[in-house]
């Protein structure tokens, strides 16, 4: 049986060669995202910003799209639904009101007479914006802490050439994709968040896969022009991130069409990071390391052995 090839073998693409545009295009690029993060914020949901959280139960499976229907006409801003448990189980989030406490409580009592006496409420939180700085703060000392952690097991695992890189593209891929989000005024929450770190990881990996291409092909071609060597090694790679970007893109762009509101921003963050991802690790992360030059010396005997 022949091994599926999306990238015909010993294709000779001069990604390298490319390198001064791809590298000034992701600089522009996350400055843009710096200035539209600047200027528009992000559209924060409720587990930052504060609201109230409602956990109901109906007797029959619960219809989310009439209830939905219902809340949205009582004015009270972004309100999320979503089952959990069986079909008769529904979490309600409700943005947090103007007014202190007492608006709180308001809405809660608007909220049981617009829903009727036919839904059991379990669980009722009032979520404060005090709690909600905290989520933001420790969210973003998450994505920082995961960031550096990367960074210092690529430099480690290879050299600090390569773990400088890496933190750079991963900037880059966090930037746009915050940037995008404050662009297409999506929701930010705390799943969000959780999005952004499986981008990272997904970067990452297909970063490394590239990276020790590299580092073989550093040891196996000592007199290869670095730029050369470059483009080899992510040539001979580009079938592997062809095929897992385009199955992982699927799979997502499946949960964007149909996995509903509940999960779109995850979803977008989701689909979006796996493209600027594989872009990243081939067209930045790599040239990259022809600036930092890392050593090409891995043991001194090898090369006393290679010499003429």
């Amino acid at each position: 049986m022949r091994p599926l090839h999306l990238v015909p073998p010993n294709t000779k693409i001069p990604f390298i060669r490319a390198r001064g545009f791809t590298v000034v295009f992701s600089a522009f690029l996350s400055l843009l995202s710096v200035v539209l993060l600047t200027v528009f914020g992000l559209n924060l949901g409720i587990d930052f910003v504060g609201g109230i959280t409602m956990e109901v139960r109906s007797r029959q499976a619960a219809d989310l799209a009439q209830m939905r229907h219902t809340l949205d006409g009582l004015g009270l801003g972004d309100v999320a639904l979503q089952e959990f448990g069986s079909a008769n189980d529904v979490l309600v989030r409700i943005q947090r009101q103007a007014g202190g406490d007492r608006a709180q409580t308001e809405v809660v009592e608007k909220v049981k007479a617009a829903l009727g006496d036919a839904i059991e409420y379990r669980r009722i939180e009032v979520v404060g914006p005090k709690v909600g700085g905290e989520l933001i703060q420790n969210g973003v000392v998450a994505i920082i802490l995961s960031l550096l952690a990367i960074a210092v097991y690529v430099w480690f695992r290879f050299e600090w050439q390569f773990g400088l890189a890496a933190l750079i593209a991963l900037l880059h891929d966090t930037l746009s994709t915050i940037g995008l989000f404050a662009l297409a005024r999506l929701e930010f929450d705390i799943s969000t968040v959780a999005a952004v770190l499986l981008v990272a990881g997904y970067s990452i990996n297909d970063s490394v896969v590239v990276f020790d291409r590299i580092r073989e092909n550093m040891r196996k071609y000592k007199r290869m022009d670095f730029g050369d060597l470059m483009d080899l090694s992510i040539n001979q790679t580009l079938s592997r991130t062809v095929l897992a970007s385009g199955t992982t893109f699927l799979a997502v762009l499946a949960l964007v069409l149909f996995g509903g509101e509940v999960i779109r921003g995850f979803s977008i963050c989701m689909l979006w990071g796996i493209v600027i991802g594989t872009y990243s690790s081939i067209a930045l992360a790599a040239p990259l390391l022809l600036y930092l030059n890392p050593s090409r010396v891995v043991d001194a005997a090898e090369v006393a052995a290679a010499a003429p």
